[in-house]
């Protein structure tokens, strides 16, 4: 890939423009504190992380990303203004972004944070998997692990797998399945790197953002015969061969066969 291509694609992470933003924010931030401090004006803190709060999510706005950015665009200065005053220790900060970090490594890469599926959409993938051959399923973004160990204790002849990107998700799965005894297998990796063609069943929990590109790679790997399945969210342009709707969540699991 190109270095425009590279760049291209960094600049297409919404995290990664929401910090340019603040960036921006900041110098603009600077600017209006120095123009009122030469009109003799004394502006204070609160000010300053009002005035850089108002730019980060106009800034956010204009580059239109999500709503849930423009709002944690406003909202981060002044929260680092409130916890400026309560004298917490630095260790404190670290220890919070270090857990942050492992929990939701690759959610500024990938745009799929940690969703849990829950018990409903388990019973409903179990449905809907081939009973009468022993099959190969991957659940990709496994997080903690769940439907991977009830598929398992499900299906005592399938070959159950869950890839995970995000280091403590991945741990806690894996010492779960540790502790039941479980033939779930866990790994830690990107499912990108992943052939799909080497399973029956795929499912998916990610988000809107992912999906394209799922589907793209799911049409490129996946053998006839096999299924891909996605809760809660479709593939824009590819209506599902079965949409089953939960009554008790009120989602809907999507499966494509292929």
């Amino acid at each position: 890939m190109s270095a425009a291509g590279r760049l291209g694609r960094l600049l297409s992470i919404p995290s990664v423009r929401a910090l340019l933003c603040q960036v921006a924010a900041f110098a603009l931030t600077l600017a209006s504190v120095y123009l009122l401090t030469r009109a003799g004006a004394s502006p204070s803190y609160l000010l300053a992380a009002l005035l850089q709060g108002g730019f980060a999510a106009l800034l956010t706005w204009r580059w239109r990303l999500a709503s849930w950015w423009i709002a944690i665009a406003f909202l981060f200065p002044l929260a680092l203004f409130g916890t400026s005053g309560l004298d917490l220790p630095p260790a404190l900060f670290l220890g919070v972004f270090l857990f942050m970090l492992v929990l939701y490594w690759s959610t500024f890469r990938t745009q799929v944070p940690y969703y849990p599926s829950g018990k409903s959409a388990w019973a409903a993938v179990a449905a809907q998997l081939p009973q009468d051959r022993p099959i190969r399923v991957i659940d990709i973004g496994s997080g903690l692990g769940g439907l991977v160990l009830d598929l398992a204790r499900r299906r005592p002849d399938a070959q159950v797998t869950g890839i995970e990107l995000a280091p403590l998700p991945w741990l806690a799965s894996w010492l779960r399945a540790c502790a039941r005894a479980s033939r779930a297998r866990f790994i830690l990796g990107d499912y990108e790197q992943l052939d799909f063609g080497s399973f029956d069943a795929v499912f998916a929990y990610l988000s809107p953002a992912a999906m394209t590109a799922l589907w793209q790679k799911a049409r490129r790997e996946m053998r006839p015969g096999s299924m891909l399945m996605s809760y809660e969210f479709a593939i824009e342009g590819q209506p599902p061969t079965l949409s089953v709707c939960l009554q008790d969540t009120g989602r809907t699991l999507y499966i494509w066969h292929f």
